[in-house]
């Protein structure tokens, strides 16, 4: 049965402008938007958000680029995102790159060219290019995953989260590592986790020269491929330190079909907490992310950008992380 907003109204306790006034951004005092949203969370209304759009001549979309979107963590994010923009009566229009550096530029110039009122960008690889598309923006635009001293930004705790599951490796005797990481060019993911396992390494008197240093694609395949590789080069390794869970997953295969035990003759870490490495065998100790709610987070700061009259303060959000211990270590 569709719901009406004088039903909405009569239910809150209030006038049938303050439910409009609601659904469209306008200035409520939080007394009333809380009555108000009780009362649409409790009967699940929905709002037209584009008879909105045509009746206020407001933008009601955000645009969200991400890097692939047959990942854990993006989905995870995207969720978030989209739990809060629903919420506020706002549509998402996803953008996928592949990891391609030019569709990011791309679709950063057709979300600017008046097609959205802001901009989320799971963002990887920054260059300068796209710090200037970014500076030349007149939407607001937040950044996911990475942390830029310039833009508003959600990010994770990615040195500290990873040195902290390298030296608990190490403490436990392990010297004859090896390192599927990514491309140093991702600051979060490739850079700093590769930079936390060789500061561990020099707080265990464990030269950087004695651990195998590779680079993967983030996918299990890349991961599968490289253990491979480094089964070949140092036979007699005895652990291999992942930047992503994914390529854990695929490192544990490729050990399992070589005959060595995890983690009895290798142990195996990863970062980020994806179902699959909770679902393999054995299960993979690895960092829990909070990447729904870094989503949510970034959805959040758009909107408060878009809604303020005045200057608002450049947020900058670093989540924490958690440590999962499983058996794979």
């Amino acid at each position: 049965m569709a719901v009406t907003i004088n039903e909405i109204a009569k239910m809150a306790g209030v006038s049938n402008a303050a439910v409009s006034r609601y659904l469209n951004g306008g200035s409520l005092s939080k007394e009333k938007k809380e009555l108000i949203g009780a009362v649409i969370e409790k009967l699940g209304y929905r709002p037209n958000t584009y008879a909105q759009m045509l009746r206020t001549k407001k933008i009601r979309q955000i645009g969200v680029i991400v890097p692939k979107i047959n990942s854990n963590a993006v989905s995870a994010v995207t969720a978030g995102i989209s739990r809060v923009l629903s919420r506020e009566g706002y549509l998402f229009l996803l953008a996928n790159t592949d990891n391609d550096e030019k569709k990011e530029l791309e679709y950063l110039d057709l979300f600017g060219a008046n097609q959205v009122a802001g901009i989320i960008l799971l963002a990887t690889i920054l260059t300068p290019e796209h710090e200037k598309k970014l500076a030349g923006l007149d939407i607001p635009v937040v950044l996911v995953g990475q942390h830029h001293k310039r833009f508003p930004c959600v990010y994770h705790n990615d040195y500290d989260a990873a040195r902290e599951l390298d030296e608990m490796l190490l403490a436990k005797g392990r010297r004859r590592i090896a390192y599927i990481g990514v491309t140093e060019r991702d600051i979060a993911a490739g850079y700093q986790r590769k930079k936390a396992l060789q500061d561990a390494c020099a707080k265990f008197a464990l030269s950087p020269e004695q651990v195998l240093w590779k680079e993967g694609d983030f996918s299990q395949n890349s991961g599968y491929r490289i253990a491979r590789e480094i089964l070949a080069e140092k036979s007699d390794l005895d652990a291999i330190v992942c930047a992503t869970d994914d390529m854990a997953v695929g490192a544990i295969k490729a050990l399992k079909e070589s005959g060595r035990r995890v983690p009895e003759d290798v142990s195996v870490v990863g970062i980020g907490d994806s179902w699959t490495g909770q679902m393999i065998e054995p299960a993979l100790t690895t960092a829990h992310y909070y990447y729904k709610e870094s989503g949510a987070d970034a959805a959040e700061m758009v909107l408060a950008l878009l809604n303020s009259k005045d200057s608002v303060p450049m947020r900058q959000t670093m989540l924490g992380y958690e440590l999962n211990l499983r058996e794979s270590m």
